[in-house]
């Protein structure tokens, strides 16, 4: 049986993930390595020939997660924030178990891996002098949280989406900001009511939030009007209309967007609730809205819960 050689290395390459904001994510992995019970009565004992193996076992899983880009090729370079190992001894085996933790913008399941995996080695570089039998095996990853990994399964609101732009609403242009928030949204469960389109014009704002808000929108996102043009009025629109600022929200965008591009301090980006409708003002561009979309889902889902009286769970 011949078998053909498929060469697709031109195609290799890392996630790009700097649209990522960075979070708190954990990854637990385990793993087991099966020995006779002769060896593990010399290791309790700490009479085998190369010494102290669950503590040489367990510096080296840890070192092994700090080096993880270094050994698999496409993994990111992180700066873990802890990490440990874990081992329970019984009648057969070893039970290993690792914990990662980082703040950054992508997991850290590899790094638990690996860690599981080189501590696991080195038990058995350890005692292979008195023991031919060993096997490692079982090595899965139990747990991961943070990042997308990280879903609020409770409540979507319902959502519509205001674009504010003179040229798009007159037909001299193409809306993509709100199609993306559409998009954004849509895939994170959102029942969308509506996405409208209109011009720079406070009457007109106020008209579409007051028909909205009484109509039960729970979450409205605008876009455009939030810079320092002559026609750019979505925030003295709306701040007189809040009954509550969200100066939190305000500034996690602010934060994410001035990381990326440092104009976005010019932005007058702005977040409150009209009543029971939480409303979130953000710029006209598309990577605005792609930055936004980054920071608020699902973060923003637990406010709902909030505002029912289901408290901070």
């Amino acid at each position: 049986m011949e078998f053909t050689h498929l060469d697709n290395t031109g195609n290799i390459s890392m996630v790009d993930v700097s649209g990522k904001p960075g979070t708190l994510r954990v990854a637990r992995a385990s793993g087991y390595i099966l020995m006779q019970p002769a060896t593990l009565e010399l290791l309790s004992h700490a009479a085998l020939p190369k010494g102290n193996v669950l503590t040489t076992a367990k510096l080296a899983g840890i070192m092994a997660a700090k080096n993880t880009a270094h050994l698999i090729p496409l993994c990111h370079q992180l700066n873990l924030s802890w990490a440990d190992i874990v081992f329970d001894v019984q009648q057969d085996r070893i039970e290993i178990v690792a914990t990662v933790k980082t703040q950054e913008s992508t997991g850290v399941e590899m790094e638990a891996l690996t860690a599981v995996s080189v501590a696991a080695l080195t038990i058995y570089d350890m005692c292979k002098a008195v023991d031919k039998s060993m096997e490692i095996g079982s090595i899965r990853l139990d747990k991961k949280t943070g990042g997308k990994s990280y879903e609020f399964n409770g409540y979507r609101p319902k959502t519509s989406i205001l674009v504010m732009s003179d040229s798009i609403s007159a037909g001299r242009g193409q809306d993509r900001s709100g199609k993306l928030l559409r998009e954004g949204f849509e895939a994170a469960g959102c029942p969308i009511g509506e996405l409208r389109v209109i011009a720079d014009n406070q009457e007109e704002i106020l008209s579409v939030i007051d028909e909205w808000t009484a109509g039960g929108v729970e979450l409205i996102i605008t876009t455009g009007g939030t810079g320092l043009g002559p026609r750019d009025v979505t925030v003295e629109a709306l701040l007189p209309r809040f009954s509550r600022k969200l100066p939190g929200i305000e500034q996690a965008l602010f934060h994410w967007g001035q990381g990326k591009i440092k104009t976005a301090m010019l932005s007058r980006l702005a977040a409150g609730m009209v009543g029971s409708t939480m409303v979130i003002c953000l710029p006209g561009s598309s990577g605005a809205v792609s930055d936004a979309l980054e920071v608020l889902v699902p973060a923003i889902f637990h406010a709902f819960a909030m505002i029912k009286g289901e408290g901070h769970a």
